[in-house]
């Protein structure tokens, strides 16, 4: 009788599209749990080809097996704030004083409208708020 694939464990990372390489953080981390680095490698950057240079979280499940699935995820909210509003990095020290850009309610509307299935908000209003509320820690003043 076969053994039943069982997940041993599930692995984050936040890997650039379309630019994974077996060096740290993947490497290691892979490495760790006896998954084949150089398959993952191939599959990651095959699957984030369209989204280069976009940061990818990604959930790597690891089977009893030593096979592995994973699933790919939108980028994390700040990344999408910093692409929206052109910027390098958010404001070294939050707050209100702190102005590095400015969004519109658009732009913060379509990056809810984006990371609303990721979000525990169940309208886009509220989703807005989280973005809106992030953007604001980051330096960022969401105009009307």
């Amino acid at each position: 009788m076969a053994k039943k694939k069982e997940i041993t464990g599930t692995i984050k990372l936040q890997i650039m599209g379309g630019q994974a390489t077996p060096a740290p953080p993947v490497g290691p981390a892979l490495g760790a749990r006896g998954i084949p680095i150089g398959d993952f490698v191939k599959q990651f950057n095959d699957a984030t080809a369209k989204r280069r240079g976009e940061v990818v979280p990604v959930v790597i499940s690891v089977w009893s097996d030593r096979s592995f699935t994973f699933e790919l995820k939108e980028p994390p909210v700040a990344a999408l704030i910093k692409d929206a509003a052109k910027m390098k990095k958010g404001a070294s020290t939050p707050g209100p004083l702190t102005k590095e850009a400015t969004l519109t309610s658009e732009q913060v509307k379509e990056i809810a409208e984006r990371k609303s299935p990721e979000l525990t908000a169940h309208t886009v209003e509220a989703a807005m708020r989280i973005v809106a509320g992030q953007a604001r820690s980051m330096g960022v003043v969401v105009e009307d």
